[in-house]
């Protein structure tokens, strides 16, 4: 099982507690589910989807996320997701029509994305495989901050403090997709990505 830190009260400690998770995750079968770790007014949760395989589950993804935030009035996240990158050195060209996934000298990552109030912060964590392909270790943590990043999975958390009718609405919302949140200490149910 992964650990807990002793607390989670702050970014700092979901980040810990999200770079063990995708340990323990990637451990076994070399995937990471998706996650959204996060602290609200009911302590702190996390939110695995059931389906991450094509866009529109990446989107929806992304919108449940937004939503739980609001529904749980969230102070901190992170989100876990795996990635494909592509580093550009500063006096290279940069190919916009190519995708990472595709790229020669791609790097596989897990990507940690922090947000709290006042701060946003990123972490790619490099993905080391063996010759097999097995999942081997991660790699030294990159930091920097996330203030130009663009994407689906970036600004979930609110710049401010939900209403009560934003987060009936939104609790509403989540309850008519199904989708559910964990409090830590209740086991989540393990699930397996389709890899095809």
């Amino acid at each position: 099982m992964p650990k807990q830190p002793p607390s989670l009260k702050s970014l700092d400690d979901l980040f810990v507690l999200a770079e063990d998770r995708a340990n323990y995750y990637l451990t076994p079968d070399g995937r990471m589910p998706p996650a959204l770790f996060l602290i609200g007014s009911a302590g702190p949760m996390i939110y695995t989807p059931e389906h991450f395989d094509d866009v529109e589950d990446r989107e929806l993804f992304a919108e449940h996320s937004r939503l739980i935030c609001i529904a749980h009035n969230a102070t901190s996240i992170v989100m876990a997701v795996e990635a494909w990158i592509k580093v550009v050195k500063l006096d290279e060209d940069f190919d916009l029509t190519e995708l990472p996934s595709e790229a020669l000298d791609r790097k596989e990552i897990v990507m940690l994305l922090g947000e709290s109030r006042d701060r946003h912060e990123q972490k790619c964590l490099p993905i080391i495989r063996s010759d097999n392909g097995n999942f081997f270790g991660l790699g030294e943590p990159e930091t920097s901050s996330q203030d130009q990043m663009e994407g689906r999975f970036v600004r979930i958390l609110p710049k401010n403090k939900s209403t009560p009718k934003q987060r009936l609405l939104a609790r509403a919302q989540l309850k008519a997709d199904s989708v559910k949140v964990y409090k830590f200490g209740i086991p989540a149910r393990r699930r397996r990505r389709s890899t095809s």
